[in-house]
């Protein structure tokens, strides 16, 4: 396992990296043994059908924001993915992203627009990456809709190389590995893998590794045929009972709360993909820029946080070799 990692700082806003919340946070997160962080920074499109990517300077995180947080990782000796990313305003899937192919003579209107937006969106902080030494660089996340534009993505990938020198990674969605027809092009293969590995709120652990298992025999072929190592770029579970049921929700806030049901999906995810060397490693989803730090609050929070529950303990002794101890 190559990658020992977490996503950090999704959804954080101007200045929220500086904070000294966000300090404490940053150095409970890399406390844990993670030896990378992937820092998720997000602009937005106004809906799935707009053309233009806009910066928001009131409220998009910063270019000293972001050097920040990458200048303290470095500190520690811990390395970043930096993965820009577009969300819609309107709510929308930023997968749901989609235009009309063009006319009879080829003319993709739209998608042109688009892609030259994108890529200026992109490039910019493939610069970024470039001047702060980041050790990787991913080129989107979970853009299904835009997937089947091959010449679009091989000319931006392009671009990216001739700005950023290190590797690259796109972070596709799960079960849809196999359809990203450039994966050839970059240097590994991603995935959001919130694969539903329980039949049942409460799920056992032993399932819950059988359904591992499953899903490592699924994406090994793709791996060797590639030759290229695969990644989960994201993945996670709730502390909520019947999220590992479907580990990408976020909205069912009445599910009530179930530690051992997060960490049963952390250790057999963990036991499963470890030992793979055609697997290079995780970034779970995802450590808040400001995080409690009381287990008061840790015992009644749902979210995909990790602090202070058992998952944590779970992710310290696969990254850092130990034996988890219930401080319960």
């Amino acid at each position: 396992m190559e990658i020992k990692g977490y996503t950090y700082g999704y959804g954080g806003g101007r200045g929220s990296y500086r904070t000294p919340e966000a300090i404490v946070s940053q150095d409970l997160l890399f406390d844990t043994g993670v030896n990378w962080i992937c820092l998720a920074t997000a602009v937005e499109q106004e809906t799935y059908s707009s053309t233009r990517i806009l910066f928001d300077y009131e409220h998009n995180a910063s270019d000293k924001d972001i050097t920040f947080a990458i200048d303290r990782a470095h500190a520690r000796g811990i390395k970043v993915c930096l993965k820009p990313m577009v969300n819609c305003t309107d709510g929308a899937w930023r997968a749901q992203i989609e235009f009309p192919d063009g006319d009879m003579v080829g003319r993709d209107i739209y998608w042109s627009k688009w892609f030259a937006s994108y890529s200026a969106f992109l490039l910019h902080y493939a610069e970024l990456a470039e001047d702060t030494g980041c050790e990787m660089f991913c080129l989107g996340c979970e853009m299904l809709g835009t997937e089947r534009k091959q010449t679009y993505w091989r000319d931006l990938i392009a671009r990216v190389r001739d700005i950023y020198h290190g590797p690259l990674v796109y972070n596709t969605n799960h079960g849809k590995e196999d359809r990203v027809p450039w994966f050839d092009a970059i240097d590994y293969i991603g995935t959001s893998a919130y694969y539903p590995v329980a039949r049942v709120p409460g799920e056992s652990l032993e399932q819950m590794t059988l359904a591992w298992q499953q899903v490592r025999d699924q994406l090994k072929p793709l791996s060797e045929k590639l030759g290229k190592k695969v990644i989960f770029m994201e993945i996670g579970c709730r502390s909520a009972r019947g999220c590992a049921m479907m580990p990408w929700d976020f909205s069912h806030r009445e599910f009530p709360m179930d530690e051992e049901e997060q960490a049963r999906f952390y250790d057999s995810c963990l036991s499963v993909f470890s030992q793979e060397d055609w697997f290079a490693g995780f970034f779970w989803w995802d450590w808040s820029t400001c995080i409690y730090t009381d287990r008061e609050t840790a015992a009644n929070d749902t979210g995909f946080n990790i602090h202070l529950k058992k998952a944590e303990d779970i992710l310290k002794k696969w990254y850092q070799g130990g034996i988890p101890i219930w401080k319960r």
